[in-house]
């Protein structure tokens, strides 16, 4: 069969969901493929299509959410750097399933002080949304101190704002404003999800400022001795809190399935300071 002329037929995908139906690996599906005669490329789009769209269907047929765009860095032919426009960001880790990127060098010394001076002022017991109701309450489970910056309110926000923007692909006012965080010594913020809970009662009336939450980036301002690193407990992952640096997850449904189950590591010694920046699907007001 002609290359240039290979069309991904219903038939094939019929063939392909049946044999990952019936348990057999992706690489033995492509070596099948490939041995009938399908490029590479085609063979890897249709499997990659094909099995994407079935598993999306079988995940809304047992009763999840529908999955909806998401923000993304440029990762696809797997730089070790990435341009946000005013700065070199390294890409340090990557994985696909919770989708987690770790960025290095996102932040300069000199920014991740100043954020550190601005905020200070304003410090007060960090709040939570409450999806209960749709406003905000003080939690247990994060001891932490906190303020909020509006979204552009300096010119050091607004570049770490664009920056962030051009890193992940996402427009800036599909972002919260950026809040900064400050955890001392036993300080923690325990395993949760990002995205607003679809049972709760509150969560309509909070999702209609922007949608729902769709990705989250949180940036190292002040690393401390011991501790305070960003665990991701379904896939034991532990990302160090290291000055400047960052690390990015999506969620393309407001579901455990995502595995984003995340929390912030007691601080053992010394100090953490992080900037959260939260994305929603739409203009957030």
């Amino acid at each position: 069969m002609s290359f240039s002329k290979q069309q991904v037929t219903p038939e094939l995908r019929e063939w392909i969901v049946s044999q990952a139906a019936a348990g057999h690996s992706a690489e033995s599906v492509l070596q099948a493929m490939l041995a009938s005669g399908w490029s590479e490329d085609v063979a890897v789009e249709a499997m990659e299509s094909t099995l994407r769209t079935h598993l999306e269907a079988q995940a809304v047929a047992i009763g999840l959410p529908p999955a909806v765009p998401v923000p993304e860095p440029s990762l696809d032919e797997s730089p070790l750097y990435l341009d946000a426009g005013d700065r070199r960001v390294c890409v340090l880790q990557s994985m696909g399933a919770p989708r987690v990127v770790v960025f290095g060098g996102l932040l300069s010394d000199e920014e991740c002080e100043q954020l550190i001076e601005l905020a200070k002022p304003r410090l007060a017991r960090s709040l939570t949304v409450a999806t209960k109701t749709g406003g905000e309450e003080v939690n247990a489970d994060r001891t932490s101190n906190g303020m909020f910056f509006q979204r552009g309110e300096n010119e050091l926000v607004r570049r770490i704002e664009q920056r962030i923007a051009r890193l992940v692909n996402w427009p800036e006012e599909n972002g919260e404003g950026l809040q900064i965080l400050q955890y001392g010594p036993g300080a923690e913020y325990k395993p949760h999800y990002d995205y607003f809970d679809p049972a709760e009662p509150g969560t309509p009336t909070i999702v209609k400022r922007g949608g729902q939450r769709v990705g989250t980036l949180v940036m190292y301002l002040a690393e401390p001795e011991k501790g305070g690193g960003t665990v991701f407990p379904d896939v034991h992952l532990e990302v160090a809190p290291r000055k400047g640096n960052a690390v990015f997850f999506s969620y393309e449904r407001p579901h455990p399935s995502t595995r984003t189950l995340h929390g912030g590591q007691p601080v053992i010694e010394g100090e953490k300071w992080i900037a959260t920046k939260w994305l929603r699907e739409r203009r957030f007001e």
